[in-house]
């Protein structure tokens, strides 16, 4: 039986509309959520596992919108491979292949996802699949990236999230604290948009149940 791990709210919305029968758990974009939801799709009789959501991009011609199922993961220090046959029900073949980097901290800076893009070639990070890969199940990652790697995401993204969903008093804080970052949110925005909209036009011919 098939259990998905993503990060937020809006992503397991996303997935349920195309796998409605199949248990997802949120991490909300921690690692110990992270932690926890494996153990709930492990106690609810998960036998492999999907690691779903939006990833940041690690390289630089990996743009807002690309859909990746991954080849590997890279977690602390070891690559770990996805399940071939996995990966492709969920639409390897259509899909950019190649390393996703875990990491239990957000990645904010353009620097810092140079640098790691450099160490490793990952095409992207995220705060679940390492988690994912770790437990020992046959797993694949199936990603959307949702911002660009040459830029610093705005300092409230660090802040606005809470639960698996938007927290507004963290927002309007960061806000308050950081005017200048009003235009930054504003393209993260957008950019997320287009993200949700591949996932979804992806997921409508490459899901299981397409």
């Amino acid at each position: 039986m098939l259990g998905i791990l993503a990060g937020l709210k809006q992503e397991a919305s996303l997935i349920r509309r195309f796998l409605p029968n199949t248990p997802v758990a949120l991490s909300n974009a921690t690692p110990e959520g992270a932690r926890r939801g494996v153990e709930r799709l492990l106690n609810a009789g998960a036998t492999e596992l999907l690691s779903f959501g939006c990833a940041g991009s690690l390289s630089p011609d990996i743009a807002p919108g690309t859909v990746i199922v991954a080849d590997h993961v890279r977690y602390q220090n070891r690559d770990i491979s996805c399940d071939p046959r996995l990966s492709e029900m969920f639409g390897s073949a259509y899909a950019r292949r190649g390393g996703i980097l875990h990491s239990d901290a957000l990645v904010e800076l353009a620097l810092e996802k140079a640098l790691y893009f450099s160490q490793t070639e990952c095409l992207a990070v995220d705060m679940e699949s390492g988690v994912v890969a770790d437990v020992g199940l046959p797993f694949t990652v199936l990603r959307v990236v949702c911002d660009d790697a040459k830029r610093d995401l705005p300092p409230a993204v660090k802040t606005s999230v809470r639960d698996g969903a938007v927290y507004v008093p963290g927002l309007v804080g960061s806000l308050l604290r950081h005017p200048l970052q009003i235009g930054g949110l504003i393209r993260l925005g957008r950019e997320a948009a287009i993200a949700q909209r591949s996932m979804a036009s992806f997921l409508q011919t490459n899901s299981p149940q397409a």
